[in-house]
């Protein structure tokens, strides 16, 4: 306690009344009911579907956008090297020439088919470590557009890049029938624009997007105009609807900036954007293949509502948010016009000798979706900076002042930190243990409000549990240190001894938020500007409305206008990313697990455990100070609990079923062919149909459901399946001979076998009907390799990296793509043969030297009866490493 001169009178003493647990827990609502208002007007609200007449020639009508995304989810799935993706190239080829047809006069329009080479995708970061991407076959629209009597603008281009083609689970509505119908409406409008632009702009209609971006990849490396591409603008989808959001920007600011502003709704955060770079969020766009392949700097925008519904059957047309594609299009149109008509030359839009931490870069977030806040990384540095110097010296000035008294009360204050932090995290974390033998690992998934209850209660109990026993540990030490000083009567020194307590506590609020301002500034976040604001503002108000330079008033009740002044900024930037945040992770729950069976069932809830509790203690350090001189601590801490108690009650009954039709569970059923024995022997060939899936959680229903077609589920239904591998699943080997021939079983024929030293290996593969194949090869024995086609090299010699100790390769393409390869294995140096080694993962199988998987899109008559009477809770998940319903493996040994 500071030390204070006696007032001579008992006026000074507050005789208000204690605050009442009602005062708190209303101050409590009025938070949330805040906090959500700013979510609603951030993420929810969207602007008016217009039509062709409303906008006229130059606008950008929904309307009119929608019929496109209509024809192309007609089509269904439309997955590479399927017949509905060229009939879908064939429309966005028509509408592409009507746009032609219709463009300004002094406009000139140019449309090219391009049907790209072989190409090898080898992208070093993110999902892709350890694999060589190999795509053929491949055809895409480009259109582009520029001013008729300006040839040199023709040098210097805009890409807008989005991708027709879909996973094979999904007519893909979202992702991205939507961003590609954005992009016709987009160039019909530009059309009669370009007239006046300095700049071109290339659209660019992709295919192979889904199988490792290669659509992208073949375009940037093979296209004549890919040298004139200064800036790459990319249109994506990790749901459907809702608000396109920048989730990636830069390097270079320049195209940040001008979005800015120009944008009618703009949306964006350097939350999300830091987050997809630290690999949290595991996907990659087509965005990753311009940045890293051609140093391109630009924006990456994505959709991202409905998180759950993403590659299931459920990116539906039917779920499309009225609004979205307007508030996409307009943001674009206003864009491209700004771009097209400003400087654009190539030095100022590459990045080819910029880090991600250079401080060009810029820090951006929008302010309710109507106003984007765009600062350079220098700038935010320096005033990062500013403000933790000032709040490093006046926190020494005011412990330099109270002496040693201060000192200790801050070393208690951030004690009671800790606890609050200790004890939120675990009881929620427990609850997130427990939960998987109460219910459903993942009881939310439909109803992601949920996991207020679950893990939101619990939480804020154990950080009012825990801060409350850091403010007891206060009020000792201040009452020992109080009787050292002037007598006062017991009941003013009680009280003010427990509002000291109380602003320690309330200060402590403060040094999370400084303590983190200073790691996110060394680390060079961007996202550091959130502890800035939270930081700054309620210290303003507290400053304002409770600090005095007079040592003789004594300590009173902390006004409830501090908080609600202090916390009205923080609240109003970023209470909407914080729910969007919560809304994403418990939406990518549903396909949580890579490798299905081999993480526990705990881990996911646990995770979103612990980003529940770590957003209640970051945003509610200030709120639970307030509660210590409560009237009644007992009936927070009981309304809090009876609230979770409630919520796991509606749970335990079943009054919430964790998936629906529109929110379904993601599954795969495979008919596998597998064709096993020692090399040069007659193999025998194994059918069956897997049913196994991502989310986490045992198929328990879902297998009784099907159990007459002769399921059989555990842990021990392990498939490799080259990619990634099933532990836990569910497998049938009734009536599986039908929807498949041995013609189609994949080969792997040593031709030659030299025993020199390096021992070098040729090997013949053929994927027999298959274009789309995933081969794994052993990198503890195979030193490198070549893989060659049609008498062409496709996969050079040289460094290749690996992932638990093999290299994949991913060959997609259409329906003219190779079958037959050569590939030629060059062994370690007196190679020891390590097949008698055990692997730590099911994946590592060391006696192995290749894996081989096809898949086959066709429905076999047994998967079909399988899929026909899975429940509307289930549905197909694809993705680039999935195989479709029909699979078939092999491998060769490494001894043979």
């Amino acid at each position: 306690m500071e030390r204070r001169v006696e007032s001579s009178t008992s006026d000074d003493h507050d005789q208000q009344p204690k605050r009442s647990a009602f005062l708190w827990l209303a101050l409590l609502l009025v938070l949330a009911n805040s906090s959500w208002a700013v979510y609603h007007l951030q993420y929810e609200r969207h602007p008016m579907p217009l039509t062709a007449e409303q906008v006229g020639k130059r606008g950008f009508s929904e309307v009119s956008a929608m019929e496109h995304v209509k024809s192309l989810t007609k089509l269904g799935p439309h997955p590479v090297g399927s017949d509905t993706l060229d009939i879908a190239l064939q429309y966005v080829l028509a509408a592409a020439e009507d746009i032609k047809g219709t463009a300004h006069w002094d406009v000139n329009v140019e449309v090219d088919f391009f049907h790209s080479k072989r190409g090898i995708n080898t992208l070093a970061g993110g999902l892709f470590k350890g694999k060589t991407l190999v795509y053929s076959d491949l055809k895409h629209v480009i259109m582009r557009i520029s001013p008729r009597n300006l040839i040199e603008a023709e040098e210097n281009a805009i890409l807008v890049s989005s991708h027709i083609d879909t996973v094979f689970s999904t007519e893909g509505a979202g992702d991205c029938s939507s961003c590609v119908a954005v992009m016709l409406e987009l160039a019909r409008g530009v059309s009669h624009w370009a007239h006046g632009f300095r700049n071109s702009i290339v659209f660019l209609f992709n295919t192979g997007e889904e199988e490792g971006l290669n659509g992208a990849h073949s375009f940037i490396t093979q296209h004549p105009w890919r040298s004139t591409i200064r800036v790459a603008v990319d249109l994506e989808a990790m749901g459907i609807g809702g608000k396109s959001s920048i989730f990636q920007a830069g390097p270079d600011p320049w195209a940040l900036e001008n979005f800015a502003k120009v944008a009618k709704y703009p949306s964006g955060n350097i939350i999300a954007q830091d987050l997809f770079l630290s690999g949290a969020i595991k996907s990659a766009t087509d965005f990753q293949v311009y940045k890293e392949v051609t140093g391109l700097s630009g924006l990456d925008f994505a959709y991202a509502d409905a998180t759950a519904v993403y590659h299931t059957k459920n990116d539906k047309l039917l779920l499309l948010k009225p609004g979205s594609l307007q508030h996409l299009g307009e943001n674009m149109l206003a864009f491209l016009r700004q771009a097209a008509t400003s400087s654009l030359t190539q030095t100022g839009m590459t990045i080819e000798s910029k880090e991600d931490g250079n401080p060009d870069q810029s820090v951006y977030f929008d302010i309710l979706g109507s106003y984007m806040v765009v600062y350079r990384k220098s700038l935010a540095y320096m005033l990062q900076n500013s403000v933790i110097m000032q709040a490093l010296l006046i926190l020494a000035m005011s412990l330099f002042v109270g002496g040693y008294p201060a000192v200790i009360s801050l070393g208690l204050s951030l004690f009671s930190l800790l606890l609050m932090w200790i004890f939120s995290l675990s009881f929620s974390v427990l609850v997130a243990f427990l939960l998987p033998h109460y219910s459903s690992p993942a009881p939310y998934a439909s109803y992601p409000w949920l996991v207020v209850g679950l893990f939101g209660a619990p939480a804020l109990l154990g950080a009012f549990t825990g801060q409350h026993l850091g403010y007891l540990t206060l009020l000792k030490y201040l009452s020992g240190i109080a009787a050292k000083y002037a007598p006062r009567p017991p009941a003013i020194q009680a009280d003010l001894i427990r509002w000291e307590a109380e602003r320690w506590i309330f200060k402590s609020g403060f040094l999370q938020w400084l303590i983190i301002l200073i790691v996110g500034n060394f680390y060079k976040v961007g996202s550091s500007y959130v502890a800035l604001l939270w930081l700054i503002s309620p210290a303003f108000a507290y400053g304002l409305m409770e600090a005095t330079l007079s040592p003789a008033r004594l300590p009173k009740k902390l006004k409830i206008v501090t908080l609600v002044f202090g916390l009205a900024v923080p609240v109003l930037v970023s209470a909407g990313i914080f729910i969007r945040l919560m809304g994403t992770i418990t939406g990518t729950f549903v396909r949580f697990e890579t490798n299905p069976g081999t993480t526990p069932e705990w881990l996911g809830n646990v995770i979103v455990a612990g980003c529940t509790s770590s957003i209640v203690c970051l945003t509610l350090v200030y709120l639970l100070s307030y509660a210590h001189v409560s009237g009644n601590k007992k009936s927070i801490f009981l309304s809090v609990f009876a609230f979770f108690g409630l919520t796991l009650a509606a749970i335990g009954v079943g009054i919430f079923f964790p998936f629906a039709n529109n929110v379904p569970r993601a599954v795969n059923v495979v008919h596998v062919v597998e064709s096993t024995g020692a090399y040069g022997e007659k193999q025998n060939v194994v059918s069956y149909v897997s049913l196994f899936s991502l989310t986490p959680g045992k198929l328990s229903k879902e297998a009784e459901i099907v159990k007459d077609e002769g399921f059989v589920c555990g842990d021990n239904q392990t498939i490799d399946m080259v990619s990634f591998t099933v532990k836990y699943g569910c497998q049938t080997f009734d009536d599986v001979e039908g929807g498949w021939s041995e013609s189609e079983i994949p080969t792997l024929v040593v031709e030659s076998d030299s025993k020199a030293d390096p021992r070098t290996t040729v090997v013949s593969i053929d994927t027999q009907s298959s274009s789309r194949w995933s081969l794994a090869i052993n990198v503890k024995e195979i030193e490198d390799f070549k893989l060659e086609g049609d008498n062409e090299e496709i996969i050079p010699v040289g460094t290749k990296t690996s992932i638990l100790g093999w290299h994949i390769i991913q060959h997609s393409g259409g329906k003219d793509a190779p079958k037959r390869f050569k590939l030629t294995l060059i062994w370690f140096k007196n190679s020891t043969n390590l097949s008698n080694e055990t692997g730590k993962h099911q994946f590592l199988d060391p006696s192995l030297l290749l894996k081989l998987r096809t898949d086959v899109n066709r429905v076999t008559p047994k998967a079909a009866k399988v899929l026909e009477k899975l429940p509307v809770w289930c549905s197909l998940f694809g993705k680039s490493t999935s195989p479709f319903t029909l699979a078939f493996l092999t491998s060769l040994p490494v001894a043979f």
